[in-house]
């Protein structure tokens, strides 16, 4: 179907794009936070080449030539389902793929090309489920409560606001705000930011958490992270005397312990959260990688396998998920902050 948007739009000193009097259609587009690049790749890139990404919400278009954007390593494209996704590239070779649905890494390669994330067979990728692997975020609820399971932060686009070049390395950020969706179960104002750095052999993840709001809230969150593996060789390092709660065989009623062992496997059905954990781990893959899992401010760790109740998959992956289990509390204008960093040897 032709068609024709007829808009005028001016540079701002920061090198983005502002649309004036844009028409009804467009503003549709906008509006819904969907991107129009991605929406008519074919017919905004022929005449926009220059144009990467777009965001909506501001009614701004961030600008990143293709040179730019090669020498960035922050290429746009469509993944599964026809939804839009960032790539990564690191001079090293390494990649890692991002999908704005959830705000969700779906790949982290090395540069031997070896992903070291897993998304499940069952994954669906039409916005009517969460990403099924990867590293979904857990926001503002972690497992069931009062909203939906995990909370909403997964279910979500999510808009990309930066992207910038660290001593060679790419760096994209992407934000999620409050919305009538969100404040129908969650009735609160926040701004959340994301930022994912790609090195050689590593993945970093900085999550921010900004209470907008004139009132108080609080929330639960984690980084529920799908590590491609052999189950039956897989194991972990770095809980040894951590309280647990052992939510098998009864999620409802977890079991309160401590950790005595210097190595936990995944004999059977796992789900067990590990409070005031360690934050450094190492995650033995049984496929010949070794992963350190670092981070600052995520308290807690969960480790999680499916068992049989997830038989197509479950010798493939083992989640080891940063969180904060407890409740966080935010004042107006308090931001909590914490960070994720994967590496290999």
């Amino acid at each position: 179907m032709a068609m024709m948007i007829s808009m005028s739009f001016c540079v701002n000193t920061n090198n983005t794009f502002t649309f004036s009097n844009p028409r009804p259609l467009f503003k549709r587009f906008c509006n819904s936070t969907l991107l129009l690049s991605y929406t008519y790749p074919q017919f905004f890139l022929s005449f926009y080449p220059f144009f990467s990404f777009l965001r909506c919400r501001g009614m701004s278009i961030a600008s990143l030539s293709n040179k730019e954007s090669t020498t960035l390593g922050v290429h746009l494209t469509e993944g599964e389902g026809n939804l839009p996704k960032l790539v990564l590239s690191s001079p090293a070779g390494s990649e890692a793929e991002i999908y704005l649905f959830g705000g969700c890494v779906t790949s982290w390669k090395v540069p031997n090309g070896k992903d070291l994330l897993f998304v499940r067979p069952d994954a669906v990728f039409n916005k009517k489920k969460p990403i099924s692997g990867g590293i979904p975020h857990c926001f503002p609820q972690f497992g069931p409560g009062p909203i939906q399971q995990h909370g909403f932060g997964r279910n979500l686009d999510w808009t990309v606001v930066d992207s910038e070049n660290v001593e060679g390395n790419p760096v994209v950020t992407l934000e999620l705000k409050d919305e009538p969706y969100t404040r129908a179960m969650w009735d609160f104002s926040f701004h959340a930011l994301y930022k994912v750095s790609l090195d050689a052999k590593s993945l970093s993840t900085e999550l921010k958490i900004k209470n907008t709001d004139n009132k108080a809230f609080s929330f639960s969150t984690a980084l529920h992270t799908y590590f491609r593996a052999s189950v039956s060789g897989a194991s972990v390092k770095g809980l040894k005397g951590s309280k647990t709660l052992n939510k098998d065989p009864d999620p409802k009623n977890p079991v309160e312990g401590q950790e005595e062992r210097d190595v936990v496997t995944f004999p059977g059905f796992v789900d067990c959260v590990y409070l005031n954990a360690s934050n450094e781990l190492q995650l033995d893959n049984g496929l010949g990688d070794l992963i350190s899992i670092k981070n600052t401010n995520w308290s807690d760790t969960v480790l999680w396998n499916p068992y049989l109740t997830m038989e197509a998959s479950y010798k493939d992956f083992v989640c080891v998920e940063n969180a904060k289990i407890g409740s966080v509390q935010l004042e107006p204008e308090q931001t909590w902050t914490a960070v994720q960093h994967l590496s290999v040897a």
